[in-house]
């Protein structure tokens, strides 16, 4: 089996997908700074094929040494988010671009890389026509910005897939609560409402462990989907922040949300977008978003506070 170094490994999604690459059979090397104070990989720890590093993914020596031990690198360590990134631009940058600069100087041209990048990169979208892979990009936020030139630079160094996810939606060990469909079931659960601004904006959903099985995926079909993009995401959710609401409320009645007459929501992301390229090569999400807002809702009676997100 190959060894795996996954960066920010214990992050929302690696917390996922490490355990899946173990029980899968695979040696696993995480780097992560721990910087949210998670504890979310402990469960791996009994693991013999498991291996962790605290440290950043901007220090080239640690990250030249860990990559020389691996056959196969996943490097989803990020600043994830717009909120987060415009809070501190600097460290932003640093980890979203410059730390994959570095990683492509310290791995090997035969090492495979797998990146995610956010189809928020298309921006604004036009209306009713779907956002393929050869859509141009235009982000609308420095956090899409950094993703953007970071996918470019890895593609332009050949042996890599990059894969544009939706909104991602799901409990994970590592939770997030400024995630859409998190905060929105989150607040119907605690709340009973929410305002809603721009309530016609559209955008792709898909839930955390099938993010982590594209990433199986990706790497169990390497050859034939190498030196490309995709676009992840469950092609009957493309839905707007209103369609999303109501999706919630078949299951909370009591849920009550407002549509703003006036008044403009920061976050300008409005699109549609086709999966058809990564079911092409027959990949499939198994979670419908009906069954990934149950799940939060069951999460939400564990979960009683605000200190899981990345601001």
């Amino acid at each position: 089996m190959p060894k795996i170094l996954v960066t920010g490994g214990a992050g929302y999604i690696g917390s996922v997908l490490v355990p899946m690459l173990l029980r899968a059979g695979h040696e696993v090397f995480v780097l992560d700074n721990f910087m949210y104070g998670q504890t979310s990989l402990l469960d791996c720890c009994h693991n013999s094929f498991f291996r962790v590093a605290k440290g950043d993914v901007r220090n080239e020596d640690l990250l030249r040494h860990l990559a020389r031990q691996s056959d196969i690198i996943i490097h989803l360590a990020c600043i994830v988010g717009a909120p987060a990134c415009d809070k501190d631009p600097v460290t932003a940058t640093s980890i979203n671009l410059d730390s994959v600069r570095s990683l492509l100087r310290c791995r090997t041209s035969n090492q495979p890389i797998i990146y995610p990048n956010t189809n928020s990169g298309y921006g604004i979208g036009q209306d009713g026509i779907y956002c393929t892979e050869e859509t141009p990009l235009n982000p609308v936020s420095l956090y899409g910005r950094l993703k953007v030139a970071a996918e470019k630079e890895i593609l332009s160094q050949g042996n890599s897939i990059t894969l544009r996810l939706a909104t991602v939606f799901g409990t994970s060990p590592r939770m997030r609560l400024d995630l859409l469909v998190n905060d929105f079931v989150y607040r119907a659960v605690n709340d009973r409402f929410v305002v809603l601004f721009e309530s016609h904006f559209k955008r792709n959903y898909i839930h955390v462990r099938d993010v982590a099985r594209a990433f199986m995926h990706c790497m169990n079909n390497f050859g034939t989907m190498r030196d490309q993009t995709y676009n992840v995401g469950l092609s009957d959710a493309n839905l707007s922040k209103r369609e999303l609401c109501l999706e919630i409320q078949k299951q909370l009645p009591g849920f009550y949300f407002h549509e703003a007459p006036i008044g403009q929501d920061p976050d300008k992301r409005n699109y549609i977008v086709s999966n058809k390229k990564i079911e092409k090569t027959g990949f499939k999400p198994e979670i419908s978003l009906r069954e990934g807002i149950a799940e939060l809702i069951k999460g939400f009676q564990i979960i009683r506070n605000n200190r899981f997100a990345n601001i």
